[in-house]
């Protein structure tokens, strides 16, 4: 972990209130998918906890969503502005040596993003399910397209790809017997760990310093025993921690 001072490249809206920043960092050649970093926003004490979309060659994207004054600001930065990381944070996802499924939900889509190229690069086959509110909330189907993954599509207004939500999805997709990887809002994960033995989901959770001292984001186990998201996740084997 460390602090670094990153040089935005690009900060632009790609959806109703998501925004993608892109940012030139050392931290991007030391993250791994499903890592996340906290970012310093002017004028706010707590640092923002954002998930890792993208890591190559010394440039680091992240996709966020308005969702307060913080981030309101954050959508504000300009292109050669610096902005302080620390990172990368976390327990990512697992790289298994099989084909793979993604789950993915609303704000929780774009780490799936990262994690969907690295088991591409290994040649595995990649099944992605997506699942937003609206159509006009659906963010990078293109590009897990454009990295050769079979996308599914479920919106819950019914207007584009599969009318529902990711578990219609998964239905459409057939590919239940693969291990899932998945990050969402928890009813989504709740319903993915209900459904399969073998996977992982990442859990959103308020943080405070993202290191596991404040305890301010404590998950528990089967048998009462405290894990922070934070430092022990976000990324949880299925059936690990109580959701």
């Amino acid at each position: 972990m460390k602090t670094d001072n990153a040089v935005i490249s690009e900060n632009i809206c790609i959806a109703a209130d998501v925004f993608r920043m892109k940012l030139k960092t050392s931290i991007a050649d030391e993250i791994k998918c499903g890592q996340f970093v906290n970012v310093s926003v002017p004028g706010y004490f707590l640092r923002r906890p954002i998930s890792c979309a993208e890591a190559s060659d010394g440039e680091m994207t992240l996709i966020y969503k308005i969702v307060g004054a913080g981030t309101k600001q954050m959508s504000l930065m300009k292109e050669g502005e610096t902005v302080s990381l620390f990172g990368p944070l976390g327990n990512g996802f697992p790289m298994l040596d099989e084909d793979i499924l993604l789950a993915g939900g609303g704000i929780g889509v774009p780490p799936l993003l990262y994690t969907a190229r690295l088991y591409r690069e290994k040649g595995r086959e990649v099944t992605v399910v997506l699942g937003f509110n609206r159509k006009e909330d659906v963010i990078l189907e293109d590009e897990f397209e454009a990295l050769g993954c079979q996308v599914y599509t479920a919106v819950m207004d019914g207007t584009y790809g599969i009318s529902g939500t990711v578990s219609d999805g998964l239905d459409a997709c057939g590919c239940s017997d693969r291990t899932i990887l998945a990050c969402g809002p928890l009813p989504m994960l709740k319903a993915v760990s209900e459904r399969f033995d073998k996977g992982y989901v990442s859990l959103e959770a308020r943080m405070a310093c993202g290191m596991g001292a404040c305890m301010g984001c404590v998950v528990k186990d089967h048998d009462g025993s405290s894990y922070r998201v934070c430092s022990d996740g976000p990324v949880f084997e299925i059936g690990k921690v109580v959701l």
